[in-house]
Order: structure tokens, then C-alpha cells, then sequence
């Protein structure tokens, strides 16, 4: 890959710490932007908002780019399905030069049970996309792979910045780290829930992880790290601990602190504030609350 200096790009700074929500994307639009322009204020490095179900999250991501300073705005993930990657690579190419400089761009292939026939061999599927990102000449310091597998993660290391891995350890983080070799970014994703009733905890984090219980590449990343078959059925309390970080903001600089020990550059942190998604009036104090503990 050629280096920064020749291509005339910035990589996107993005610090250690960063949030990463689905309400700043499909929550009320004037109170994302606002939650967006506090976030930056409080010093979190970048903003994660999904993009998985549609197209639209380039246009969601130029409306955060407008109302913060210094955060970076990163997908994850956009779904290489729902989009081309020569109209991706012209969008890129359309943006001023200082949202250019905040933008991180995580891809991935999806799941099969959701994209339905048209799915295709991930890997197969992802080299093709970079492919045409390459010959639309987007440069490579700007988008990342949304990575598990070895081979995946592999992938990332070879034709992106790197790696952003979603419901992972720390073990993970370090075994990421092994694969993508040192100088490729690592951003892994981690789930924090701050209340220390065992109860509420819990019913929060099942709810968390249902869906991704059932979806193979994550069912098959948890058994890679040693965790069995009942273990994920039962949504077991050692699979939990393992996955989210639980109780406190300590617990959960905790946590962050053992990504970055395993090999991590950055940790995006989502928290988990109700059963059924949270509104920003319970996620603003708790996002507050991990700032005065990490920031």
C-alpha cells in the first residue's frame, strides 16, 4: 500500500475511546446531531453508527460530520450489498477535504440469513468490493474491514487500514492483533452496560445478544474462542462477563484497558441502556458517565 505522503490523505485520527450508537443514526434527527455535538465535545475520538439495513448512511454520515469539530464519524458497518463501491468512491470523493480527514469507513459482507439468495463466499465477496474501491481510486487509509476470521482479518491487514471486530474479547483483540501484524488499525467494538443490578444486567445483555446468538459467523467466532454450544444457546453468564463489560465505569475502563493491552487502538463502545433500545435521554448521562471515567 502506498504510504499517507504519496497519496496526499490523512488517516483519520480517531483516539483511543469512541461511541458507537445506532440512535445517532436512526434516532430523532435534531437530538442525534445534538448527542453528536456533546459527544465531540466531551472528547470521545470518533462516532460509530451502523449502516447495515439500507444505503443511506453515507448522507447520515455527512449529517454528523456537520455538527461536531474534531470526532471522527466511522460505519460500522456499511453492507458491501447495499452499495457500489465506484458511486462509494465518488461520494468519498465529493466531500470537502476536512470532513475527508474525519471519515472512516468500516465495510462488511453482512450475514447470510439476512441478505437471503443473493449471498455469495464472504471472502470471495469483500475482495471483490476492495477491488472496485481500488479502481475507483479510493484511498485505503479511509475504510476497514468489519472482521472476525482469521482469513477475514487477514483480508483487512492486506488490502484496508485494518480491522473493526464487533462482540468480541480482549482474547480476540490479541489474537487480531496477530494476524493483522503491527501499523493496521484495530478498533473493536465493545458493548457496556452501566448498572450493577445482577438482574436488570441481565435482562439487558440477553436482549443485546439475541439477535446475534442466532447468526453464524458469530456463533462460530465464540466457539473459535472457546466457548461451547449450550454456553451460547442458554446465553450463559460466562459468555456475558466475556462479551460486555457489566457494572460500573470502571468496570467498563476496565475492560477498555484490556483491549488496548491485547493489541488495540482504539475501542468503540456501545452502551446498553434498555431492553429495547435506549432514547438519548437514558444514554446522554451514561455516556457522560463513561467519559468522566475514561476520558
Amino acid at each position: 500500500m502506498m504510504g499517507e505522503e504519496e497519496r496526499g490523505v490523512t488517516v483519520p485520527a480517531i483516539g483511543k475511546v469512541g461511541i458507537w450508537s445506532l440512535e445517532l443514526r436512526f434516532g430523532d434527527a435534531g437530538r442525534a446531531e445534538a448527542a453528536a455535538s456533546e459527544l465531540d465535545d466531551l472528547g470521545y475520538g470518533a462516532l460509530w453508527i451502523p449502516g447495515g439495513v439500507d444505503n443511506r448512511t453515507p448522507a447520515d454520515v455527512e449529517r454528523l460530520l456537520a455538527v461536531t469539530r474534531r470526532a471522527a464519524i466511522a460505519t460500522g458497518i456499511l453492507n458491501i450489498w447495499k452499495h457500489d463501491p465506484a458511486e462509494l468512491a465518488a461520494w468519498f470523493a465529493g466531500l470537502p477535504e476536512a470532513s475527508k480527514a474525519r471519515t472512516l469507513l468500516g465495510l462488511g459482507v453482512s450475514h447470510g440469513p439476512l441478505i437471503g439468495e443473493q449471498w455469495g463466499q464472504p471472502l470471495a465477496v469483500t475482495r471483490a468490493f476492495l477491488d472496485g474501491l481500488d479502481a475507483a481510486g479510493m484511498p485505503r487509509d479511509h475504510f476497514c474491514l468489519a472482521a472476525l476470521g482469521p482469513k477475514m482479518l487477514a483480508l483487512a491487514g492486506e488490502r484496508t487500514v485494518g480491522a473493526h471486530p464487533y462482540l468480541v474479547t480482549p482474547e480476540h483483540t490479541a489474537r487480531a492483533r496477530a494476524i493483522l501484524g503491527p501499523g493496521k488499525l484495530l478498533a473493536p467494538e465493545q458493548g457496556v452496560i452501566l448498572d450493577e443490578n445482577p438482574s436488570r444486567a441481565r435482562e439487558l445483555a440477553v436482549n443485546a445478544l439475541e439477535l446475534y446468538r442466532k447468526l453464524p459467523n458469530y456463533r462460530n467466532n465464540w466457539r473459535r474462542l472457546g466457548f461451547t454450544e449450550d454456553e451460547i444457546d442458554t446465553c450463559d453468564d460466562r459468555l456475558i462477563d466475556a462479551l460486555l463489560a457489566v457494572g460500573s465505569g470502571e468496570k467498563a475502563a476496565s475492560r477498555v484497558r484490556a483491549h488496548l493491552e491485547a493489541g488495540a487502538d482504539h475501542v468503540c463502545l456501545q452502551v446498553i441502556g434498555a431492553p429495547r433500545g435506549a432514547g438519548f435521554d437514558i444514554l446522554l448521562p451514561l455516556w457522560r458517565r463513561l467519559a468522566e471515567a475514561l476520558l
